[in-house]
């Protein structure tokens, strides 16, 4: 073993789909020093890695963050905002560019089922034009009934599912046209 790792002093953040190149960042005695984009930002800050909000007083104001894990970075939340942060190495950064996109599909045309469970009924026909708070169909989960209501006026395209049915979560139960 050749000595611990050593965490370099060059990022690549993340944020909200922007990069940002972050360099000669130094946390020590209560100073947080780097340049962001080549712009130095210097702060004072008690912050230790691991809490949940950090305080900074900066030339630009005090500020509250908080700070908190999630898949593959932090969310940040100050004044109502939060962003995701993903911190790269440079090449990390250069390799997650090259990645597809992956784009949701689109479910507003669906009503799915929330949790698995059995069909205990379905209250619309195929071409039957419902009302935005109308019960399409109840589905039985953990031993309570769930009433599932249109989200939006519309016309039902076609039904997938049946009295009886068990479903899984996300199981599609009806169509809208």
């Amino acid at each position: 073993m050749n000595g611990a790792y050593k965490i370099g002093k060059h990022f690549v953040v993340s944020l909200d789909g922007r990069d940002y190149q972050v360099t000669n960042a130094n946390l020590a005695a209560g100073n947080l020093h780097l340049d962001i984009d080549g712009k130095l930002y210097n702060a004072v800050t008690e912050w230790l890695p691991g809490q949940p909000i950090m305080y900074l007083t900066g030339s630009d104001g005090a500020h509250a963050i908080q700070i908190s894990r999630a898949q593959g970075g932090y969310k940040l939340g100050q004044g109502g905002r939060t962003v995701t942060a993903v911190v790269r190495s440079p090449l990390g950064a250069s390799l997650a560019a090259l990645m597809p996109v992956k784009v949701a599909p689109d479910t507003s045309k669906m009503l799915l089922c929330p949790m698995p469970g059995l069909v205990v009924s379905i209250n619309v026909k195929e071409g039957q034009d419902v009302k935005a708070g109308e019960a399409l169909a109840v589905v039985e989960a953990m031993k309570m009934e769930n009433v599932l209501t249109a989200q939006a006026d519309g016309t039902i395209k076609k039904i997938n599912a049946a009295k009886g049915d068990s479903l899984a979560v996300d199981e599609v139960i009806m169509e809208f046209a």
